[in-house]
């Protein structure tokens, strides 16, 4: 009887805590829709998500130049930065010794803990000053791109090692017996047969760099117009918020709620992505 009562607790504590998960999300939601579309309808659909001007002051709420922004550093992010990550992992599994390993495992663990302030903070005195003496400008897109690419290499190293190890011993050991040099048998028959999982670490990447604020604030430059090339600074989405939300007001504030719409809309399309991509490695 006991037993009983105490599963019955149980039970009702995991729904609870599943439902609050749940209720937070709707809630979530709910306030940004509730609040941005009608400035979306207010200013027009078009005119806020392919109009080049933000200036608030004369009502003018262009987001189109913040998202080119988030999704040049986010791209330029991927590029960087998901091969050393796909590269790390290869090595962690298939290369490193194992006296090695845990100190590899712990360090990537390390980065991945790391306030997303003091990678910022990083860049601004490191890579900032760098690229001015290179370029003559240190707060640009590719710093941003490169410091966001160090950023994701955790989240990428940690899916993907976990989908390479995931691959049988046999696909290793077929390759093997048929000829196969041990770099072939792990770049051409490991490697492809975690692909989905792998892929799956690749789209929590682009989701961590999109969605990263205080470290791009820190070194993008933050001007609102078009971007103009890579050695060239930007704003993105999440920066353009967290810079004008403190004094925004009516429409203004407003608009930054329903950029948050858009940029929830696009975390969504990843985690649909993410999760079909889950679907088609169960069939596989």
């Amino acid at each position: 009887m006991t037993n009983k009562l105490s599963e019955r607790v149980m039970h009702a504590i995991f729904l609870v805590a599943a439902c609050t998960s749940v209720l937070a999300v709707a809630l979530i939601c709910v306030f940004l829709f509730a609040n941005g579309l009608p400035a979306m309808g207010e200013i027009g659909i078009f005119d806020f998500l392919f109009g080049q001007t933000w200036r608030p002051s004369n009502d003018l709420y262009g987001i189109f130049p913040f998202i080119l922004g988030s999704i040049y550093v986010t791209a330029g992010a991927i590029l960087i930065g998901v091969p050393v990550a796909l590269l790390t992992a290869i090595f962690m599994v298939h290369y490193c010794p194992k006296r090695l390993y845990p100190f590899f495992k712990a360090t990537v663990n390390l980065m991945a803990g790391v306030p997303s302030v003091v990678y910022g903070f990083f860049g601004l005195v490191v890579f900032v000053p760098w690229l001015r003496e290179l370029t003559g400008n240190g707060t640009t897109m590719f710093t941003a791109s490169l410091l966001l690419g160090i950023m994701i290499l955790p989240t990428v190293t940690g899916v993907a090692e976990s989908a390479i190890r995931s691959v049988p011993d046999s696909y290793y050991e077929g390759a093997l017996a048929l000829g196969a040099t041990h770099e072939r048998s792990v770049f051409f028959t490991v490697f492809p047969a975690a692909k989905s999982g792998v892929m799956a670490g690749v789209v929590l990447g682009i989701g961590r760099a999109i969605g990263e604020t205080m470290a791009v604030i820190m070194v993008a430059g933050n001007q609102t117009w078009m971007p103009q090339g890579v050695f060239e600074g930007l704003r993105t989405m999440t920066a353009n918020i967290v810079m004008e939300m403190g004094y925004a007001a009516n429409l203004h504030r407003e608009a930054l709620i329903a950029t948050g719409v858009v940029l929830f809309v696009f975390i969504l399309i990843i985690n649909l992505c993410i999760s079909a991509l889950k679907r088609r490695s169960a069939y596989e």
